[in-house]
């Protein structure tokens, strides 16, 4: 005869929740002049996205570094502190390497959307560009990288872009005109004699390619960086030769 509990037996607990470490967390979502950005924390790493669309992450890095790599050494020998624009705050990977080369001169980063600024200056992206922005050499413009390079008269030795997926994948609208004949001449225009643009996009791009040599630049080529899947990001450069 098989013994009977005085007491009812327990309901049973449910196990808590397992969360991916793989699934993003949101660390700030804000609402600016271009859509929405937002700042998302995956595992050890950060991503950027805007308007829904993904931007970049800190999982890599290498085609932000070659960025500025490649523009340095396309730049005539002998040039003393050059200067450098690089468009687009994005991650800080760009601004990182520049300031870690101690042959750039002045470095200026062109980023329009404040929500990412605050996020280096005083939120969880200060760990991987604090000490760059801390660089004397460094600065941040907040205005339209487009809006800056039509108005402003200063020159520059290289020209960094990386604001869009690419040439033909833009983030906004109003991007495509940075891509259009008017805007790589105002390209053109703000870089100095023997200065390099140099142009990160998420695939090759040879119509782009063809653009910049009808804008009148010289040494058109691009440079790959091979991903794990799917085509690799490049870096487009030219030299204006005048």
């Amino acid at each position: 005869m098989s013994a009977t509990s005085l007491w009812p037996a327990p309901e049973p607990t449910a196990a808590p929740p397992v969360r991916s470490a793989s699934a993003p967390v949101v660390l700030d979502r804000r609402d600016g002049p271009f859509g929405e950005v937002v700042l998302r924390e995956r595992g050890e790493h950060f991503e950027i996205i805007a308007n829904g669309c993904f931007l970049m992450d800190t999982s890599d890095g290498r085609s932000e570094r070659l960025l500025i790599d490649a523009a340095l050494a396309a730049l005539p020998a002998g040039r003393t502190g050059p200067s450098v624009l690089i468009g687009g705050l994005g991650v800080g990977f760009s601004l990182v390497r520049a300031a870690e080369e101690e042959r750039w001169g002045r470095i200026t980063v062109v980023e329009r959307e404040q929500a990412i600024v605050d996020w280096h200056r005083d939120g969880p992206l200060d760990r991987i560009s604090g000490p760059a922005l801390a660089d004397p050499r460094a600065g941040i413009l907040h205005t339209d990288l487009v809006a800056h390079l039509r108005t402003t008269t200063e020159r520059y030795d290289a020209l960094c872009l990386d604001i869009d997926n690419g040439p033909d994948w833009t983030v906004t609208e109003g991007n495509e005109s940075l891509y259009s004949p008017a805007g790589l001449a105002h390209c053109h225009d703000r870089l100095t004699p023997g200065g390099v643009l140099a142009v990160w996009s998420a695939q090759p791009s040879p119509a782009f390619e063809q653009a910049l040599r009808n804008a009148g630049f010289s040494g058109v080529r691009t440079e790959e960086v091979a991903v794990a899947r799917g085509v690799p990001d490049v870096v487009h450069l030219a030299l204006r030769a005048d």
